[in-house]
């Protein structure tokens, strides 16, 4: 009975894991609070790594398409330099710098970040600044499209993206919130956000993959993972879904009321 327990624990990790990936209120955060209410104790980070790979398969699932086309038209413009596919390698190129600010404070500071700013009241205070980002810019109606990037963008996305390693900083909310604020529309910062969380996410698979190897709980919890994992990629995938027709009709402030309500309850009772 004990281990049916564990496995339906841990299959609601993956699940609300999944499920607040994709949307602007953080998945780590979240998970954070999650296994304190369910008392799942999880030492390190080869767990949410493992769920974390089940949203990046999701991703991939859902922008195949757009990723064919910018692999396919990146590589036309090396080989043949013709100007109208030049926005798309400029777009991978873009991609590429944006995913360095992360990379970079993720090796440096992981260690920091893990043992300072991992406890519930700063998920609880980052909440609330998630929740006032999203707050500023409910309103904006860009006019940006992928080919009106610049680098600049690309640099200041990047920068709040590695802000995002804080438990508590959406990825997607701190991304979507610097793109829009830029002036880009919500399809085009909706689509910029995701695609960079490809090569973040599968960036730090590859540089933790030892560690996961080595989790001293994987031959024991196996199946919990495993659970957990089809879980996340389900429920990530439906929820991204869910999510694109949210940016369409423009109600990011639901998001930030959440936050601005979650936030300040668990400083009060946790």
């Amino acid at each position: 009975m004990e281990d049916i327990y564990l496995l339906i624990k841990y299959l609601l990790l993956g699940l609300f894991q999944g499920f607040t990936e994709p949307i602007p209120i953080s998945s780590s955060g979240h998970l954070q609070l999650a296994q304190h209410f369910l008392g799942v104790e999880i030492q390190g980070l080869s767990f949410e790594l493992f769920v974390n790979s089940a949203s990046l398969l999701a991703v991939l699932v859902i922008y195949r398409e757009d990723i064919m086309r910018l692999a396919v038209n990146g590589m036309n413009y090396i080989k043949d330099r013709k100007p109208e596919d030049r926005s798309e390698f400029m777009f991978i190129v873009y991609l590429i710098i944006a995913t360095i600010p992360a990379g970079v404070i993720g090796i440096l500071f992981d260690d920091f970040i893990e043992d300072r700013l991992s406890s519930i009241r700063t998920v609880a205070i980052t909440l609330i600044i998630t929740g006032i980002a999203l707050w500023l810019i409910r309103n904006l109606r860009g006019r940006k499209n992928d080919g009106d990037m610049k680098l600049k963008d690309a640099i200041i996305i990047g920068c709040a993206q590695a802000v995002a390693l804080i438990p508590g900083i959406s990825r997607s909310g701190a991304t979507i919130v610097a793109a829009m604020g830029l002036g880009m529309k919500q399809e085009t910062a909706l689509r910029f956000s995701f695609l960079l969380f490809i090569p973040v996410s599968a960036g730090g698979m590859v540089l933790s993959f030892s560690d996961i190897l080595n989790d001293p709980n994987l031959d024991k919890l196996f199946l919990p993972y495993l659970l957990a994992f089809f879980g996340s990629f389900i429920m990530s995938y439906f929820s991204l879904r869910w999510f694109m027709n949210i940016m369409a009709q423009g109600n990011l402030k639901y998001f930030a009321i959440y936050c601005f309500i979650v936030g300040p309850l668990v400083l009060i009772f946790l």
